[in-house]
């Protein structure tokens, strides 16, 4: 159901607004799940949510032709985030099997291209998967990056700074970690914050 006032919410919003926002980054737990037996766990978290933020990240190629699949997925519930360290934990079954639940929304921008590499690496069929950017393009927003989506739903701004480090590393820095989550928090919120104005009813297409 739409809200009756989506105006608030159209139009752009320029570069200098955005930098005017205070900054905002994830403050709570984050996990991060790089062994088999700290699988088990997350993966009870992360099956009794109902929302979840999703996201991942690669290894930057700055090479044309040249391709790394993904190192991480992140997933945020209300109260946590965990970070799937791919570089060093065999993609986890369990975890296809919240990819494939449709009872549990999945949540970013994107994600269609995240999806199809993720799949590359092991393949599953992904349900429950609503992309922020998608609706609102569908609600004719003019503002569909993940950035401006924080910026315009949340009156906050958040750092890309680290979005182009080598997400293979084994160790992580705490900056890198401190981004991935950040990401994967913020499509949660933007969700639930879109919801909250009734943009769209609470179970994905």
């Amino acid at each position: 159901m739409l809200m009756t006032d989506i105006s608030k919410y159209q139009g752009k919003i320029a570069k200098d607004e955005i930098m005017a926002l205070p900054l905002r980054a994830w403050e709570g737990e984050t996990e991060l799940v790089n062994t088999p037996e700290a699988v088990p766990d997350a993966l009870n978290a992360l099956s009794a949510a109902r929302v979840l933020g999703f996201d991942t990240e690669s290894r930057p190629a700055f090479r044309k032709g040249k391709y790394y699949p993904p190192s991480l997925i992140q997933l945020a519930t209300a109260d946590k985030v965990f970070i799937f360290q791919l570089s060093k934990l065999e993609f986890p079954d369990g975890l296809c099997d919240v990819l494939s639940n449709p009872a549990i929304v999945k949540t970013g921008v994107a994600v269609r291209d995240d999806i199809k590499d993720l799949q590359n690496i092991k393949s599953f069929p992904e349900d429950g998967f609503v992309d922020l950017g998608v609706v609102a393009q569908a609600l004719k927003l003019e503002t569909h990056g993940l950035r401006n989506l924080a910026a315009k739903f949340l009156g906050f701004r958040i750092s890309k700074s680290a979005r182009c480090t080598n997400w293979a590393n084994p160790r992580l820095t705490k900056q890198q970690i401190a981004y991935a989550a950040t990401d994967a928090w913020v499509s949660r919120e933007i969700y639930m914050a879109m919801d909250d104005c009734g943009l769209f009813d609470i179970q994905p297409n």
